[in-house]
């Protein structure tokens, strides 16, 4: 009898076929074209499918490029996730039309790449332009169109504009309008929007997207859908569900709300010394259940005690906007909040637009057009966390509190009320699910300008005791949280096999009774798990299984998957005429 390896035997050709395939398909992987050469010939192929003029290669800026280091860093607004140490993307594309925004997601599929999507970059854990498998990032400043149309009370806004941007389009064609949106000027809109957004009228009108009529996305398929052709169902997780998890949004259509010719602003501050405790355990009650005009912020931070030298307080100042004149708001806040002995002097009466410039820390007497100034004043290295408040802190509860404060020193807080109209929009309108029963929502927050690894874990340690510390006294089962205070510690996915156990974790945080509502969106729009980051939306388990078969969309997925079919099969004959 003949020996398996003797050319005489009938496996010796198939053995020779086998090593030719395998020879064949690594010659293949090895002698694939560079990343940046590879993707922007898939651009050029698909522009010219598209019809676009604009040539690729002005939209596509790899490492080697000057312009790479400065578009990178522009839009980065933590520094933590801008040192030597962070992940670098492999390409950064700067779309200025639709069709490039297509190309670019059917080439990242083609390529198998990881897809970034940054609008504004203030993203607190850097999703937007960090990752940890190899990635790119579609970067959409040039998607800044706004068209403001009074008449039919709306605006459309692109996703790469900003809140700035928007309020001062809107203040131009008319001073009686204005947009419930956050109070930073340069938060980009598509994030924002995407995730909720919320600012200074919530009270009064909502969210940000509670005023969203319509939309555009680019889907996985590379197609452009407004809100009649993607349906209902997409139309409403990307009004709260986060943008990201479900395509590249394109831009916004926003009502419109009126707003009065006089608003007033004002900021009281007290200590501990000056009753502080008292202050702020009555406006826990007052500030949700007041005047659906009036928006009534609350900042504590540890601060030096004027009356003892070298000794810490807490500082707890009310920001206040008021959607009518001062003569009105002193008068009902006095009857409301006599504890806080507001006065007419206290108060500045002023425009809406003027307001926002106040609320933005502006400099009295700036021009309106600082607005339109897409970088902030300084970028810190932070961290923000969130909790929601169902029930009162007692007086007791708050000295402790004060005690933890001085205690870590830098960590403050923000608190900022409900009720109005966040109390009367049903759970289920949008994925944002904090609605009737929250009386505030706390934002922890902690920023540092040291660089280095010690100062940013002594700093994070700070304020995950801060968080540990509050459990007692914030909502429960689940501890609820807000996607525009994205924090990571609270779960995050690998995207794997486990990714709808793992995201079910920050999912029921940030999401509550919605969270399997999108993640049926997801599985119907994107069921291959294409656009993912930390903290994304999975699809059901299925579809993760799906993708890990299918990952056969690029090709170096394809040949990888061949190669090892092909090293198994030649195992198992090895071992039958062994």
């Amino acid at each position: 009898m003949a020996t398996p390896s003797s050319p005489s035997t009938p496996l010796f050709p198939l053995l020779l076929l086998l090593l030719l395939l395998f020879v064949v398909v690594s010659s293949s992987l090895s002698s694939s074209a560079s990343l940046s050469d590879t993707f922007l010939q898939c651009l050029v192929n698909h522009t010219r499918t598209l019809q676009q003029q604009q040539e690729p290669f002005q939209i596509l800026h790899s490492p080697t490029n000057l312009s790479f280091p400065t578009l990178l860093q522009s839009l980065v607004r933590n520094r933590r996730f801008n040192t030597s140490s962070t992940p670098k993307p492999q390409l950064i594309l700067t779309p200025s039309h639709p069709s490039h925004v297509q190309s670019t997601v059917l080439c990242a599929r083609r390529t198998g790449t990881e897809l970034r999507i940054r609008s504004g970059g203030h993203d607190f854990e850097g999703t937007s332009y960090v990752a940890r498998a190899p990635f790119l990032i579609l970067d959409m400043f040039n998607f800044r169109s706004i068209d403001v149309d009074v008449k039919q009370e709306t605006a459309w806004v692109g996703s790469g504009a900003t809140l700035g941007e928007l309020y001062y389009r809107i203040w131009e064609k008319s001073g009686l309008y204005g947009f419930n949106a956050g109070v930073c000027p340069t938060i980009g809109v598509g994030g924002h929007l995407s995730a909720g957004g919320y600012g200074n009228m919530l009270r009064k009108f909502g969210l940000a997207s509670d005023n969203v009529v319509d939309a555009q996305i680019v889907d996985v398929e590379g197609r452009v859908l407004d809100r009649s052709s993607m349906g209902e169902d997409l139309f409403w997780a990307i009004r709260g569900g986060g943008g990201a998890s479900f395509g590249v949004i394109l831009g916004y259509r926003v009502k419109l709300v009126p707003v009065p010719k006089v608003v007033t602003v004002f900021r009281v501050g007290r200590t501990i010394e000056e009753n502080a405790t008292e202050l702020v355990y009555q406006w826990q009650n007052i500030a949700p259940r007041t005047d659906n005009d009036l928006f009534m912020r609350l900042l504590l931070q540890p601060v030096s005690s004027k009356r003892q030298k070298g000794a810490k307080t807490v500082n707890a100042s009310v920001l206040a906007l008021f959607l009518g004149n001062a003569d009105r708001l002193v008068s009902m806040v006095n009857e409301e909040f006599p504890l806080l002995g507001l006065r007419k002097e206290d108060c500045a009466e002023m425009s809406w637009i003027e307001s926002v410039l106040w609320w933005g820390d502006f400099d009295s007497g700036t021009a309106v057009d600082a607005l339109l100034d897409r970088m902030p004043k300084s970028v810190n290295f932070l961290k923000r966390k969130s909790d929601y408040v169902r029930i009162p802190m007692s007086r007791e509860e708050l000295e402790l509190l004060w005690d933890k404060l001085i205690e870590l020193g830098k960590v403050g807080f923000v608190f900022n009320p409900y009720g109005g109209k966040m109390w009367e929009i049903p759970a289920s309108d949008t994925p944002f699910p904090h609605r009737a029963g929250n009386l505030f929502k706390i934002q922890h927050s902690i920023s540092w300008n040291e660089d280095g690894i010690e100062v940013e874990l002594s700093n994070l340690a700070k304020i995950r005791e801060l968080y540990n510390f509050m459990t007692p006294y914030v909502s429960k089962n689940p501890r609820r949280a807000f996607l525009n205070y994205r924090d990571l510690d609270i779960g995050i996915t690998d995207n794997g096999e486990n990714s709808y156990k793992e995201g079910s974790v920050y999912g029921v945080k940030y999401f509550a009774e919605n969270f399997n509502r999108l993640v049926k969106v997801k599985t119907a729009v994107d069921p291959q798990n294409f656009f993912r980051n930390e903290q994304s939306i999975p699809p059901f388990p299925r579809s993760s299984l799906a993708m890990s078969q299918y990952s056969g969309s690029t090709d170096t997925a394809r040949k990888v998957t061949v190669l090892v079919i092909l090293f198994l099969f030649l195992k198992d004959l090895m071992t039958i005429y062994s």
